[in-house]
């Protein structure tokens, strides 16, 4: 099967499709006709060299081939398989291998693709809509009536954030580039604020109060840590998610202690494989019918062909992108 794996750290340009192994499912495991993937900012760090995947992916797939999140149809089912059968429309977080032709994934990880959505939009949901839930949501502890700020509101990540809140009944600020800031209100942000160097902290105080906000979802990190910690309200969280900017900042103690916030690092990648289940499951229940009633959407910026990767990593390296940027693998075997 054709397939985009690492080998040496290359710049966008270097990247190509190559000829890899078919997988092979086992027991509980489910083969996927891979539709489309999605780029996300981990797949940059790894072709940068700075962020390690897995040895070796399910089905004997080399562990190096790229892509966390992935859509298509289901083609062939383990013997244990229960959940799901040949044709099936399915999404799904993985810890690698998503831009291929093909993918194996254990079957209590995968998802359907909620009614109304095309198989070649899903791959925009799994790992932002996930993320973004999880990091407010369940580890932020961010309810109806309570506020949260939102770091680069633009991205998958921050575009799937505002609507979340939103759908809860919350309040949301984001920070983002000047040219971006429309695209954040439109989604249903409350305050769209410029990024830094702009002093956003004053503008977010202006909005939420001198208290600050429950919550704060950050994927930049850096100098903005500070900033959080600055922003946040007494016994509130900050949800470090990513970090886009230097991870050796001095933490202010004094205020993390005397403000007694919960700072909390998470990534999904490195979870063990049964939490990734529980989290996908319960992501299953509580949020997928959001997007069936149209509360959720997923926003997509641009979409190329497996073999254009180079330029959908250029797109977000350049932070040019709106949402998410989308490999499209093969056409949808069960569609129009």
């Amino acid at each position: 099967m054709r397939a985009v794996v690492f080998s040496t750290p290359v710049e966008p340009d270097g990247l190509a499709v190559e000829e890899v192994p078919d997988p092979t499912p086992g027991p509980e495991e489910v083969l996927v006709d891979v539709v489309a993937a999605g780029v996300n900012r981990a797949d940059l760090l790894q072709r940068r060299g700075l962020y390690d995947g897995p040895r070796e992916l399910p089905g004997g797939v080399p562990g190096q081939v790229y892509g966390l999140e992935l859509a298509g149809r289901v083609r062939a089912v383990g013997g244990r398989v229960a959940l799901w059968q040949p044709g099936d429309a399915v999404m799904a977080v993985v810890s690698g291998g998503g831009y291929a032709e093909q993918a194996v994934v254990h079957e209590r990880q995968l998802l359907p693709v909620p009614a109304g959505l095309a198989v070649a939009d899903a791959a925009a949901v799994p790992e932002v809509f996930l993320t973004a839930w999880d990091a407010l949501v369940l580890q932020g502890g961010l309810t109806s009536g309570r506020r949260a700020l939102v770091h680069a509101g633009a991205s998958g990540v921050g575009t799937a954030a505002i609507q979340i809140a939103k759908a809860i009944g919350a309040f949301v600020a984001v920070t983002a580039s000047e040219g971006k800031l429309e695209a954040c209100r439109q989604l249903g942000a409350d305050a769209a604020i410029p990024r830094s160097p702009h002093p956003w902290l004053d503008d977010l105080r202006a909005w939420a109060g001198r208290d600050g906000v429950d919550v704060v979802l950050d994927v930049i990190g850096g100098d903005e840590l500070a900033r959080n910690l600055d922003a946040v309200m007494v016994k509130g969280t900050i949800v470090q998610v990513g970090v886009m900017g230097r991870d050796d900042q001095p933490i202010g103690l004094r205020t993390l202690l005397r403000k007694r916030v919960s700072l909390i690092g998470t990534t999904l990648r490195g979870r063990p494989h049964e939490e990734k289940i529980a989290v996908s499951r319960r992501f299953a229940r509580e949020v997928l019918p959001l997007f069936e009633d149209g509360r959720l959407r997923p926003v997509i910026d641009s979409r190329y062909p497996l073999e254009a990767v180079g330029e959908a990593h250029a797109r977000m390296e350049a932070n040019a992108n709106v949402g998410k940027i989308l490999l499209d693998v093969r056409p949808d075997p069960g569609g129009p």
